[in-house]
């Protein structure tokens, strides 16, 4: 036997007296170890999804403000009185090629409650699928229906044979 009170026998995982022994954990410790690990592991899983919701918007809106411009390479083989629907950014727009050869580019995204809108080159208006607004083709201004503001216009020059779309 060791050097231990005759009452309380040799303990082979060490610490039995209460000392602090650096030999392999005991039962207590253990268990604390793994709920520390548990709870770490639950906090992660509850974290990060919160962590996500919140910073998404922020990095939504840094990603959009870092695009200023985009350069569509084929956007000049278009047809007369077509339109092409692009990324400008995270947001969707909308590319119109005017039967007078004119390009006009606004964003594609409805002011009313965000539905992604089209040209209708019959009539020659934007109109919104949700809840039926109408846009101008060439300004974008709201013309009929729920759309409390027109859509955003974009630039557009014509470079090296590319449509070059920036902020106005």
């Amino acid at each position: 036997m060791s050097k231990e009170s005759p009452n309380q026998p040799e303990c082979p995982l060490g610490g039995a007296d209460g000392d602090e022994d650096d030999g392999p954990l005991d039962r207590r410790g253990f268990l604390k170890l793994a709920a520390g690990v548990i709870a770490a592991g639950y906090a992660g899983a509850i974290g990060y999804p919160v962590y996500r919701y919140i910073a998404s918007p922020v990095e939504q809106a840094a990603m959009a403000a870092a695009v200023t411009e985009v350069t569509l390479d084929n956007a000049l083989s278009l047809p007369l009185n077509s339109s092409l629907i692009f990324k400008f950014g995270t947001t969707p727009a909308l590319l119109i090629h005017h039967a007078d050869a004119t390009f006009t580019a606004l964003a594609a995204v409805c002011t009313h409650l965000g539905c992604t809108v089209n040209y209708n080159p019959d009539k020659k208006v934007i109109f919104c699928p949700c809840h039926g607004g109408i846009y101008n083709a060439e300004t974008g201004a709201n013309i009929s229906g729920p759309p409390p503001k027109p859509l955003k216009q974009y630039q557009v020059t014509i470079s090296d044979g590319k449509v070059v779309i920036s902020r106005a």
